[in-house]
């Protein structure tokens, strides 16, 4: 009886404020649409059609690929994980355990470059303190820096990059807070590129207990360096010379696909970007080339098999599978930082707390409360699932029927109401 008494004022208050709303004024017959101008086209561009990226699709087991009709087949790579992307839009365009973690040698240098490229000018000069190069590895790979040298950045710089020197790395991690620093300053890069699955322990990316990355990372890794010229243009550089006092000496780049040593064909249109070898990390590398105005990135983590050198020719396969398939593959995921799982997984959180509660509506105040917006599909989503499975488990017979009948009675008559006053209006014109 309350939930009828209570329609019932509702319907007739809905019935007075229509009654005392002004009546509509009359209006003249409504113009013909204009005809469009000659060559204008009244139709409005289709806009894409979304594309529906699974957004655990990278987090699963084994090779992840959409081919179309028409695309060429995944090649058979030994690599416990690689990456094939669009380095422009960032789509995944085939991935085998993308999260997979694992040493990643000396690929994370591109993330030391990443995060202490910007603090200095290429054309500063810096003397170089004994314990700069105090703590660096045995056996680690050098360029031959000297303590009480005087180096240009750049000259730094191209130790990194083309010798993949850990002096170097030291030497310029000193310039920029020092070694412990440097480690937090690129473990905040990598999670603000949306870089989860690294963990730096060791700058240079000498082998340390917890040190890891995956080869999803790094590809995102090599697609934010190739947004910076400097970046580019230091991971492209073959040769150079690097100064030893009053001479100086060549050195050439360790990355084979990029200088055709050792037997490995040079790759066409190739950008670089950094490989690295440990004993626990095995070969890896991040790629990147350019065909026309397509650019690829490819990451490629510890190859089982084919020698030392497989890393490159895994490499290959793999960018000129990239090229072929492009535009015949739906994407498997992104390298941009917001990437579909984090949104999923918040979306999926507000979603369970709405279900646990019981009610729709608090799927909203759970987002709302700390969910991130791009989970507001997951919301939606849950709004109609409360939609669907609330229906049948509601009011049901007469005790609903009553009031849903008095409600469509009162605004069947507001409505009349309001229709007659309407004629009267156009009446009296």
């Amino acid at each position: 009886m309350i939930v009828t008494s209570a329609v019932r004022h509702a319907a007739a208050g809905t019935a007075a404020l229509l009654f005392v709303l002004p009546a509509p004024a009359a209006t003249a017959s409504p113009a013909p649409p204009l005809s469009p101008a000659a060559g204008s086209s009244v139709d409005e561009p289709t806009p894409p059609a979304p594309r529906f990226v699974d957004p655990a699709r990278l987090d699963r087991r084994g090779t992840q690929v959409q081919r179309l009709p028409g695309a060429p087949s995944v090649p058979d790579v030994s690599a416990l994980s690689w990456v094939v992307a669009d380095a422009s839009s960032g789509e995944v365009l085939a991935a085998r355990n993308a999260h997979r973690k694992l040493p990643p040698a000396s690929t994370l240098k591109a993330l030391f470059a990443l995060t202490a490229l910007p603090h200095n000018e290429p054309s500063d000069q810096h003397t170089v303190a004994d314990s700069e190069l105090t703590g660096i590895g045995a056996g680690s790979s050098l360029v031959g820096i000297k303590e009480g040298y005087t180096y240009k950045v750049s000259d730094l710089w191209n130790g990194v990059f083309l010798s993949s020197g850990n002096d170097a790395v030291h030497v310029l991690a000193a310039m920029n807070g020092g070694w412990e620093s440097m480690s937090r300053q690129m473990q905040a890069k990598a999670r603000s590129l949306g870089a989860r699955d690294t963990h730096v322990v060791s700058p240079d990316g000498y082998d340390a207990p917890g040190q890891v990355s995956s080869a999803y990372d790094l590809a995102v890794f090599g697609r934010a360096g190739l947004q910076d010229p400097v970046f580019t243009r230091y991971c492209s550089t073959r040769y150079a010379d690097f100064p030893a006092g009053s001479w100086s000496y060549g050195i050439a780049n360790t990355n084979r696909l990029l200088t055709g040593a050792d037997g490995v064909a040079r790759y066409p249109g190739l950008l670089g970007i950094k490989n690295g070898y440990t004993t626990n990390a095995g070969n890896t590398l991040i790629s990147a080339a350019r065909r026309g105005d397509r650019t690829l990135v490819v990451s490629v983590m510890n190859p089982q098999g084919g020698g030392g050198l497989a890393v490159y020719e895994e490499a290959r396969s793999l960018l000129d599978w990239g090229f072929e398939a492009a535009g015949r593959v739906q994407a498997v995921g992104s390298l941009l930082p917001g990437r579909p799982k984090a949104a999923a997984e918040a979306g999926g959180r507000a979603t369970a707390a709405a279900r646990a509660a019981g009610r729709a509506d608090e799927t909203v105040s759970v987002a709302a409360g700390g969910a991130p917006r791009a989970g507001a599909e997951a919301v939606a989503a849950a709004h109609e699932g409360f939609a669907r499975e609330d229906t049948p488990s509601g009011p049901s017979g007469p005790s609903a029927g009553i009031p849903l009948a008095l409600v469509g009675s009162a605004c069947a008559a507001a409505l009349a109401l309001w229709a007659w006053r309407r004629r009267a209006a156009h009446h009296q014109v």
